[in-house]
């Protein structure tokens, strides 16, 4: 583009069709009349003759440009992957939206060869991030009023190649089943129900089947009996609460070793959650809820559970990354599931 000032006098409307006009005219009455980055045509060049202005800043576009309203869909599409659609323009950008609930995957490096070409942006959530259907999860913005269309192109091609910058992935059908132990009832006897009531909530909005809870009594041969049952019923994922973590000889524990399994990792660099531990028996993750996480606060289960039912295999160098930003502070609850759209992000039911 080539930009040039155009004064008041009685040939300055001569060449301004096709020009890009780069701010705002106003009228007398101070609307609006012609708008910043619109490509002008005689109609607008008439309104502009009844219009108070002295000055004009305009930009003549060369042969090879893109106008922004063509260089912007073509960037947003090229950076939709699978589980994002785009959105309608807004405020200068193109959203990319979520067409589905799931897990976030963006293409960090592709990303930022995109980024690097000035006058193109692309801006993402992090990756990891979980969102609901409809969340937008990135806007592709063209920051000129147009750029050179092999700068767009190249670009494109960057993005495509990738499979798009950014993907959502979505849960799968999963069967969750939940052995709970009976010393989680002798704090309060209403424990055992409501640690149903609240992972069955978390495992819905996974998209995932909470099996029903089986209760077991807090001996070795009784633990091994309903961690058995719940395998059997062809759990995907297994989840225990009321074990004591730090007691090598829990039941729990014990009851894993009968049944050839193996755990992967006790304790996490996260909090709340620092006690959650993960074992598996054959395919199946095993995991051992904190005491923290067993009704409604969200804790290092809320990121390793979806993470899991998007189909990832978490093993003892994924926990130990959870270390960077495990600090989790109400201002992180960014990072959690929107469980419930009345509350904060990672929470449910009292």
């Amino acid at each position: 583009m080539q930009y040039r000032a155009v004064s008041r006098g009685e040939s300055w409307d001569g060449g301004l069709a096709g020009s890009v006009l780069v701010h705002d005219v106003r009228d007398a009455r101070g609307a609006v009349c012609v708008a910043k980055g619109r490509v002008l045509n005689l109609d607008d060049v008439a309104r502009l003759r009844t219009a108070p202005w002295q000055e004009l800043h305009v930009a003549a576009l060369a042969p090879d440009d893109m106008h922004e309203d063509d260089a912007g869909p073509r960037l947003a599409c090229a950076a939709a992957g699978g589980g994002v659609r785009v959105g309608e323009r807004s405020a200068g950008h193109w959203p990319l939206i979520a067409a589905r609930r799931g897990i976030v995957d963006i293409a960090i490096d592709p990303l930022a060869e995109v980024n690097g070409r000035e006058g193109l942006s692309v801006y993402t959530l992090f990756h990891g991030h979980v969102v609901d259907e409809g969340e937008v999860v990135a806007r592709a913005k063209i920051t000129p009023f147009a750029v050179p269309r092999g700068l767009v192109e190249g670009a494109v091609g960057v993005a495509r190649a990738a499979g798009g910058l950014v993907r959502v992935r979505a849960f799968r059908r999963a069967r969750v089943g939940a052995v709970v132990l009976t010393s989680l009832g002798e704090r309060q006897a209403t424990n055992i129900a409501r640690f149903g009531e609240s992972l069955g909530e978390k495992v819905s909005w996974l998209g995932g089947e909470l099996l029903p809870p089986i209760v077991s009594e807090t001996r070795r041969d009784a633990v091994t009996s309903a961690l058995r049952a719940e395998l059997g019923r062809g759990c995907d994922v297994l989840v225990v609460a009321g074990t004591r973590a730090m007691d090598e000889l829990d039941p729990t524990f014990l009851a894993l070793a009968d049944l050839g399994g193996q755990r992967v990792r006790q304790g996490v660099p996260a909090h709340p959650g620092s006690l959650f531990w993960i074992a598996r028996v054959g395919t199946v993750p095993v995991l051992g809820l904190p005491s923290c996480g067993l009704f409604s606060e969200a804790t290092v289960f809320d990121l390793v559970l979806p993470r899991i039912l998007c189909g990832d295999a978490i093993g003892a160098a994924e926990l130990a990354g959870l270390g960077h930003g495990g600090f989790l502070t109400r201002d992180m609850a960014f990072r959690f599931p929107p469980y419930r759209r009345s509350r904060r992000r990672g929470e449910v039911a009292d």
